[in-house]
């Protein structure tokens, strides 16, 4: 496990192998609702707390009926596309390097001159925060011979300098100095800067571009999720520490993401204590999505009424962002972000970086901090992502068949959907290309 604190310590890479099962697993943390106390009044803040108790109603009413939301059919995924490489490379190239991608929390970067390298798709990417307080995103290497500038991981940085031969560049990547320039020769700064990735940040999430010559629509992107986001006010938390753990196929790795039906059989000692199983409320806005478990106390709740009813007690939200960014606990004091990137077509990595509303002053404070961040490490390890290893094990003895994803795993049909909606996409422009 890897745990670090923001920004001051930098990551070591996540392991790459399989993770060995731990014995237990960590006694599951006290957890405690924000919405219920928020008085904020801007107007994403009364959407957000509106449309809570909305949603609570509309899980109540599951708990009432016993039921859960319900898509109109099933649908059947085939076990070749998790298995084939090349579709593996179209999928990257049709999402992961078109769409813009959520790479970091606002409060991994919470002033001016701090930073947080991270690699994606063997891209080493630096998203900083200059003097001004402005975002930037550029390739981590130095334009001299292309060494990494700073390893992975959050920091504070007034000057991004070359450890190879000492360049070095401002938090917004232009070229400051050359080392020895009098006997290298003068090198022009302009046009010698970091290669600029776009960059933006929308409701406490940091967004990159990996295509360089993209104009990505944000405010479009997100569409009216943002608003929803904004209100939960992610920007104004404290990043406490990351942890990384590896995984097997980027979608084996999401499906178990999406879905509440797993809860009672792979969780009995842990999620199931405090989730009921396969009962929850599904939106989608675009290609995202939210998916809303029932939390055990909504059995005290339902005979309350509706004003008296705390969403951060009955529900748990988990607002989850195409292609990979999980965000559980948003409605609550401590929040669990989980940000899935593909790494080959058999691997994955997962950042977890956790979130508190205030920072922790005390020990006890830290105590309680550091038990809810091992305890959701603990569980996606050893009982989720045990289990996904098993499935990668699995695919190719079951090349040839296909997965179905029941009526009541909606967050699983409409992921896929969303990647074959992007595939067909990018199938239709390659013809358009080439003319």
């Amino acid at each position: 496990m890897v745990q670090t604190s923001s920004p001051e310590m930098r990551e070591t890479a996540a392991e790459s192998r399989p993770p060995a099962p731990a014995p237990s697993v960590s006694s599951a943390p006290e957890y405690s609702s924000w919405i219920s106390q928020d008085r904020s009044t801007d107007a994403a803040s009364v959407t957000m707390r509106r449309e809570a108790a909305e949603l609570v109603e509309r899980v109540v009413a599951h708990y009432r009926e016993n039921t859960t939301h319900e898509a109109d059919g099933q649908w059947t995924e085939p076990v070749a596309n998790y298995l084939d490489a090349g579709r593996w490379q179209r999928e990257m190239d049709a999402v992961h390097r078109s769409v813009p991608l959520p790479l970091a929390m606002s409060s991994e970067l919470p002033g001016p001159n701090t930073y947080k390298a991270i690699d994606v798709l063997g891209i080493p990417v630096l998203i900083t925060r200059d003097r001004q307080g402005a975002v930037h995103a550029m390739i981590n290497a130095c334009r001299h011979r292309g060494a990494r500038l700073l390893e992975p991981g959050c920091g504070v940085s007034r000057r991004l300098t070359c450890p190879y031969h000492s360049w070095s560049y401002d938090l917004a990547g232009e070229l400051r100095g050359v080392y020895a320039e009098k006997t290298f020769g003068e090198v022009p700064r302009e046009g010698r800067g970091l290669v600029r990735l776009p960059a933006g940040e929308r409701a406490g999430i940091v967004f990159v571009s990996l295509d360089p010559a993209a104009e990505p629509d944000l405010d479009g992107w997100l569409g009216d999720l943002q608003p929803l986001l904004e209100g939960l006010r992610l920007a104004e938390c404290h990043h406490y520490s990351t942890s990384e753990l590896a995984g097997p196929n980027w979608k084996v790795t999401l499906d178990g993401y999406l879905e509440t039906y797993h809860f009672a059989s792979l969780h009995p000692k842990t999620v199931f204590e405090t989730n009921l199983s396969n009962m929850m409320a599904h939106d989608t806005w675009g290609p995202h999505q939210r998916i809303a478990p029932a939390l055990r106390p909504i059995a005290q709740a339902v005979e309350l009424p509706a004003d008296q009813r705390d969403p951060g007690d009955c529900v748990g939200p988990i607002y989850w962002l195409f292609p990979g960014l999980a965000i559980a606990g948003g409605w609550r004091q401590k929040i669990a972000v989980s940000l899935v990137l593909p790494r080959t077509a058999t691997e994955s990595v997962t950042q977890q970086i956790i979130l508190l509303r205030d920072p922790a002053v005390t020990e006890e404070e830290r105590r309680a901090a550091d038990r809810f961040g091992a305890w959701f490490h603990e569980v996606v390890r050893d009982e989720d992502y045990a289990t996904t290893y098993g499935v990668q094990q699995g695919l190719k003895a079951l090349e040839g068949t296909d997965f179905v994803f029941g009526r009541n795993e909606p967050g699983l049909q409409h992921f896929h959907r969303t990647i074959h909606r992007h595939l067909d996409r990018d199938t239709a422009a390659a013809p358009r290309a080439a003319r």
